[in-house]
């Protein structure tokens, strides 16, 4: 959808909008440190899913700016507005470096995460305009998320079941050639 966008000026952390949020959805802020994500990280190298929340469908929660992320993630969520979903490309040195994180993530390996910013809160103790239009803003979004998942569901329904008409066709193709070739033999 969007063009990459380098957040790090060394290719560090290159961010891919992969989803726009609407013009008027909350980004991260001082105020609302605290975020929620769905994500799914892969090796760059394999394509190999190490880590997901889609599987149980949870969210990941976490507060901005107090390490307990990786740098991409620190650096890239500030980027982000909830209802967003970006793929981000995040270089060993962003990342787990050259420890890795083992067993799933090896040394200097770059990750490639598809997030998607569900909701940016304040830190417990603050106050937030209405927690009622948030808990209903968060079921609005479980719900396009429900919706994008029924919809790629159908769309992989109908990719099967065109393949399997292309291969019926094909068989009656060939069974009808091997008619032929047998009507042709006999009559000279």
């Amino acid at each position: 959808m969007g063009d990459s966008i380098d957040l790090t000026g060394d290719e560090g952390v290159i961010k891919k909008i992969v989803r726009q949020a609407k013009p008027d959805a909350l980004s991260p802020t001082e105020d609302l440190p605290l975020v929620d994500v769905h994500y799914e990280g892969t090796l760059a190298e394999t394509g190999e899913v190490f880590d997901t929340t889609h599987e149980d469908n949870t969210v990941f929660s976490f507060e901005l700016g107090k390490g307990s992320v990786i740098r991409a993630w620190d650096i890239a969520l500030r980027t982000m507005k909830v209802g967003e979903v970006a793929k981000l490309t995040c270089k060993p040195e962003y990342a787990y470096g050259s420890a890795g994180s083992p067993p799933d993530v090896p040394p200097d390996a770059t990750l490639i995460f598809e997030v998607e910013l569900v909701a940016c809160r304040p830190r417990k103790g603050s106050s937030l305009g209405s927690v009622s239009e948030e808990r209903a803003r968060l079921e609005e979004l479980k719900r396009q998320r429900e919706l994008a998942a029924a919809a790629k569901e159908e769309e992989k329904k109908k990719r099967e079941e065109a393949k399997a008409a292309a291969a019926a066709r094909i068989q009656a193709k060939m069974e009808a050639k091997k008619g032929q070739g047998k009507g042709k033999g006999k009559g000279k």
